[in-house]
């Protein structure tokens, strides 16, 4: 058998030059241009960088083909199943699953690091009391930095490693914080005697008037949340605190970035959309004119939760969603819930429906966690908040990946430029 060509070689005119390919452990080969442009004079034009590899990364691996998603190597659906979401997090930060002794140690760190400092509630009230809770946290996220000085020096392993510590353990505070802030409820404090979902819940949900106590089975399946939304490879928001952090910025203000991508609707508010459409079809007699309007394309309506930018086969996640979903309605007594009636007639037409296969639109993790989150109690307003509360550690362990890479550089994406040529200027009364 043939060796693989270890260079590509690219023409233009009468000039041809050689590129390096590069391997990775799994997936496609990558074309180095990283000197196309000294070797050329030429700049390659990828809008949305989708072909582009913008660095090496040993953390997730997604074969949009397949619909597999690796952690490190490990399949999601085992995470998912049979780990949680601290044991999930120490294997994205030390690419590894952690022993027994490992986990002990680093499940102590997170949760006696839960408090904020007391003087971050009153940054809470400068808010307006109707505030959208990722204005919040990304405002909250990013003032960070301004309490804890000992944890922004980004060439010091030990503060990046504290600052990512106190990110993991903090983030659920800060988020249920917003919450409460946000349907004007009093704080509640985290406790050491939780664990990491368990505890977010009664910072949610306990009022001071009553007893609150955590159900295991939304506890269970606000962890798996956090295990699938954890990382998602090179994703808008990941890349976004990974050009955040090539300047050098420090990893609260790279986070809050993060956060700020997160917040678009075509990222991580993709829930909220989809739950919004199941509300809008109303009934499963509703489905048929839904699915016609979509497919017409005089009408513009989207089939949202459906599809993804990389999976072109059934999202691994959503598998593992659907499941969570039935148990969180069955604990809820919701399990008449219509719209969950609605999603699963809606996804037994489109999954054996021509035109949604031939396009492979196949359900994605956003079509099922919608109706759980909402019947787990939050709004629709927290669902991205959520999202970005699972995905810290990943944009965490990305940063630092980025950050102990010798060969990253400071992010500079170059154009195609397409305005005006040279021109002199003219003084204003000049000028016709």
């Amino acid at each position: 058998m043939a060796n693989t060509p270890t260079t590509a070689k690219l023409t233009i005119g009468a000039d041809s030059y050689d590129f390096p390919v590069r391997k990775g452990t799994i997936g496609p080969d990558v074309v180095d241009i990283s000197d196309l442009y000294k070797k050329t004079g030429r700049f390659t034009f990828d809008p949305g960088f989708t072909s582009t590899a913008a660095c090496d990364s040993a953390i997730t691996y997604i074969d949009g083909d397949k619909g597999e998603l690796l952690y490190c190597g490990y399949p999601i659906e085992q995470l998912a199943e049979k780990g949680n979401f601290l044991e999930t997090c120490y294997l994205l930060l030390h690419r590894e699953l952690p022993t027994k002794e490992e986990f002990a140690a680093f499940n102590k760190a997170i949760t006696y690091h839960t408090m904020l400092h007391e003087q971050m509630n009153r940054f809470y009230s400068g808010f307006r009391r109707d505030a959208h809770p990722m204005a919040v946290m990304v405002g909250v996220v990013g003032a960070l930095s301004a309490f804890y000085h000992d944890s922004t020096d980004i060439q010091d392993a030990h503060q990046r490693m504290v600052a990512s510590h106190r990110m993991i353990a903090k983030m659920p505070t800060i988020a249920a914080m917003a919450f409460k802030y946000h349907i004007g409820q009093p704080f509640n404090y985290p406790r050491n005697d939780h664990d990491y979902a368990s505890n977010f819940l009664q910072m949610c949900f306990r009022v001071p008037c009553e007893d609150y106590k955590v159900n295991p089975v939304l506890a269970k399946a606000m962890d798996r949340i956090f295990i699938l939304h954890a990382d998602h490879e090179q994703n808008a928001s990941t890349s976004t605190v990974r050009l955040a952090g090539s300047s050098g910025a420090n990893p609260f203000a790279c986070i809050a970035a993060g956060i700020a991508c997160l917040w678009g609707p075509a990222h991580g508010g993709a829930n909220e959309a989809a739950l919004q459409m199941l509300q809008e079809i109303g009934t499963v007699e509703n489905i048929p004119a839904f699915l016609a309007k979509v497919k017409d394309k005089n009408e513009h309506t989207r089939l949202m939760g459906f599809g993804h930018r990389v999976y072109k086969n059934y999202d691994p996640r959503a598998k593992v969603m659907q499941k969570t979903c039935h148990e969180v309605l069955a604990t809820m007594g919701k399990h008449d819930d219509p719209l969950l009636h609605v999603a699963m007639e809606l996804e037994r037409i489109a999954l054996s429906d021509d035109y949604f296969l031939s396009r492979k639109l196949y359900p994605n993790v956003d079509f099922y966690s919608g109706i759980t989150l909402k019947a787990m109690g939050f709004p629709t307003s927290m669902f991205t908040a959520l999202f970005a509360l699972a995905r810290t550690v990943g944009w965490i362990a990305q940063w630092t990946e980025m950050i102990e890479d010798p060969a990253q550089r400071i992010g500079r994406p170059r154009q195609l430029y397409t305005g005006a040529v040279r021109r002199d200027y003219a003084p204003l009364d000049q000028r016709a």
